[in-house]
């Protein structure tokens, strides 16, 4: 096994202890200094940032840099790997609307997308409408959320967001003239709206807490201090975004939290009409909605659907009196979306962690599916831009498989391949094998786990392994294609993703059985992954590297506290692991909304202990911790930077082994990393030279 050696001294933050009680109970915090006063303003404007925080993430840095340097040779090796792997002048297969064809592309050496539109016949002629790299020259972060553009295809809204906290700036582009109108409107959720005359849009606010709060409605040539508040949500527990129909005859508010949800809609015919309840929020109770012509398809959990029915409901009444069932419930089934076209009804589902299309001809009632025949795959839809059409889009994967993009005749059933993705530098998926295997929980559950292996070595338990978890929100982690693993792959490694409860994989009670009083499921199964992969000679717990992000890096932490024997290593991306004291601080974006998955430690003394209970930092003890790499960003909303950071404070403080625990803060960016493609790739790099070290490659 190698080691870290000639290790230079780490910094060692100073302690100031702040006792807070709760429910009879004084936590004491020896690092919450670490927590700016300000990070509401400085997340905006990060100089602004206390002189001795700044001055300990940057002696961070410095270590984990010291450390690290050897391995940069090999940083660069892997990230000319992965960029080999990428066709540099990519462009997508645009997709029809009108008289013309959207889509995005890249250019050779280019970091960001250039979005573009074609005639809808196709053709060489593409008309750049925005050139990512272009609006990024100069930024040391910038994230563009994407180009709408408007019904009458003369201009777009889009977004920027330069600083990685997610505040984002709209603008509005003019097709004709290439330039942007004087409108500007800041503090959004990053998108928009647009009303069918192409004169106005709707956008979601961001209020000084980071919560998507007000829903406004901006005319084009107005200030944004005129746009009229078309809905505030009060509760600070829901989020809220703003969407439309295909038919742009409607604009729905869609207000929601992990487990209950509320829609509003209004008709575009009077867009000066206060916004319309569908069905009042009752606790528990979720729903999603599409316009179908004359009717709304409803995706719900009502009446103990516990893994979601299709209901329908006429447009002029849509309250619940009026649902009727048009796709029931079937436990073990879980339907994920629903998509309506004027002749077609779609929809995805998941049964046994395996995805399929589901399509529905709305005229005969008929329903046929669109699935695939590998142990463990990854479907995509896209559908169509357009209402009244036979075709949709969908994309394949597998771990071996690369991306293959389909246009699929709904009536005819005709499947055309539209593109398959390059690897430039070559893959020959008959040296690799993908396997779907389960390992065998401490209460008897099977959990899935999907594994990417070279067929020539040997499983013996000598190979590393990279084992990803994630298991929360209900969100299922694909076993799609990544060009980036190859190169632990071909290294010799297992790539292993254990799809632990907390997601979906399994229908919602795999969720339900990963959440709140049920969380500690998530990190058993995870660990139970790990023992089967070694049982079975895969791998051995000494060349085992775990990896997981936010959500999935309290994961990381909480394994790291419960079996740091069974790691070699682990890799914590902007890591959940404060989780009481930012589930008892209401004044954080996420904490009011996060309540139903976690528990409110505020309110309820047995959400209180059992969080207590788990909490990677307040459960950091005496313990020979393996190594650890730890990234954060600075502007993070979503998982804040002071949680990281006093993490790996404690655990330096703690450790009883000589391993290093390494805190890397990216200063210019937030949640996602780097804004870059190839950016991201450096990252990532770096984080697969830690793995290979660590596990000894």
């Amino acid at each position: 096994m190698p080691s870290f050696k000639n290790l230079p001294a780490a910094p060692k933050a100073k302690k100031k202890p702040v006792t807070t009680t709760h429910h009879g109970v004084a936590l004491t915090d020896d690092y919450g200094w670490l927590r700016a006063d300000n990070w509401q303003a400085m997340f905006r404007d990060t100089s602004i940032l206390d002189p001795e925080i700044r001055a300990h993430l940057e002696a961070e840095n410095a270590y984990q840099d010291q450390i690290m340097s050897e391995t940069a040779a090999l940083q660069k090796t892997l990230f000319a790997e992965m960029k080999g792997r990428i066709k540099e002048d990519d462009s997508s297969v645009p997709m029809k609307d009108g008289a013309y064809a959207y889509g995005t592309l890249f250019v050779k050496g280019g970091e960001q997308a250039h979005y573009f539109r074609t005639p809808r016949a196709g053709g060489a002629i593409k008309e750049i409408l925005l050139n990512g790299d272009k609006e990024a020259k100069g930024k040391d972060y910038c994230r563009i959320a994407g180009l709408a553009h408007a019904p009458g295809h003369d201009k777009g809204l889009w977004g920027y967001d330069d600083k990685g906290s997610e505040y984002f700036t709209l603008r509005i582009r003019d097709f004709k003239s290439g330039k942007d109108l004087d409108d500007v409107i800041e503090n959004t959720g990053g998108g928009g709206v647009w009303a069918p005359d192409g004169k106005s849009f709707f956008y979601t606010m961001l209020d000084e807490n980071h919560r998507p709060s007000r829903i406004y409605h901006h005319i084009l040539g107005q200030p944004q201090s005129k746009d009229r508040l078309v809905y505030e949500e009060d509760d600070a527990g829901f989020f809220m975004g703003v969407g439309g129909s295909l038919l742009d005859d409607y604009i729905f508010i869609d207000i929601h939290d992990h487990e209950t949800s509320e829609y509003r809609i209004l008709s575009t015919k009077d867009l000066s009409a206060e916004p319309k309840l569908v069905a009042e929020r009752l606790t528990g109770i979720e729903y999603e909605m599409c316009e179908g012509g004359d009717v709304f398809f409803i995706l719900t959990n009502d009446g103990d659907a516990k893994d979601f029915k299709i209901m329908q409901t006429p447009v002029d009444q849509p309250g619940k009196a009026n649902w009727r069932e048009v796709v029931a419930h079937r436990p073990g089934t879980l339907i994920l979306s629903v998509n309506a076209y004027k002749d077609h009804l779609v929809w995805m589902e998941r049964h046994e962690g395996l995805p399929r299309i589901v399509i529905r001809d709305r005229r005969t009632g008929e329903d046929h599916a669109i699935a695939f025949e590998e142990e463990a795959y990854s479907l995509g839809f896209s559908g169509a831009l357009e209402y009244d059409t036979d075709w949709v889009r969908f994309s394949y994967s597998s771990m071996t498989t690369p991306t293959q993009l389909y246009d699929y005749n709904m009536k005819t059933r005709e499947r055309i391949l539209l593109k398959t993705q390059v690897v430039p530098s070559g893959h020959d998926i008959s040296k690799y094998v993908t396997r779907r295997v389960f390992a065998t929980a401490p209460d008897g559950e099977k959990v899935p786990v999907s594994l990417l292996y070279k067929k020539d070595i040997a499983l013996d338990g000598s190979a590393p392994c990279l084992l990803y978890g994630y298991g929360a929100y209900g969100i299922s982690i694909p076993a799609s294609f990544s060009t980036n693993c190859l190169s632990l792959v071909d290294r010799g490694f297992v790539y292993a993703i254990a799809h632990i409860r907390g997601g979906k994989d399994k229908g919602f009670a795999w969720y339900e059985n990963g959440k709140m009083d049920k969380k500690k499921n998530t990190f058993s199964d995870f660990i139970a992954a790990a023992d089967y992969l070694v049982d079975q000679d895969f791998t051995s717990h000494d060349r085992i590297v775990a990896e997981g992000g936010s959500a999935g890096g309290m994961l990381m932490g909480a394994i790291a506290n419960m079996a740091p024997e069974k790691f070699a290593g682990i890799i914590a991306a902007v890591p959940f692991v404060d989780v009481l004291n930012t589930m008892l601080d209401d004044t954080l974006p996420l904490t009011p909304p996060e309540w139903p998955e976690w528990g409110n430690p505020i309110e309820s003394a047995r959400d209180f202990a059992y969080i207590r209970s788990y909490s990677p930092y307040d459960n950091v003890a005496a313990l020979a911790y393996p190594p650890i790499l730890v990234l954060s960003g600075l502007t993070d909303p979503r998982v804040t930077y002071w949680e990281p950071t006093k993490w790996v404070a404690k655990l330096r403080e703690l450790t009883t082994s000589s391993n290093p625990i390494m805190l890397k803060t990216n200063m210019g960016a937030g949640h996602g990393g780097k804004s870059g493609r190839f950016q991201r790739l450096e990252e990532i790099a770096f984080e697969y030279a830690f793995a290979l070290k660590t596990a000894g490659k």
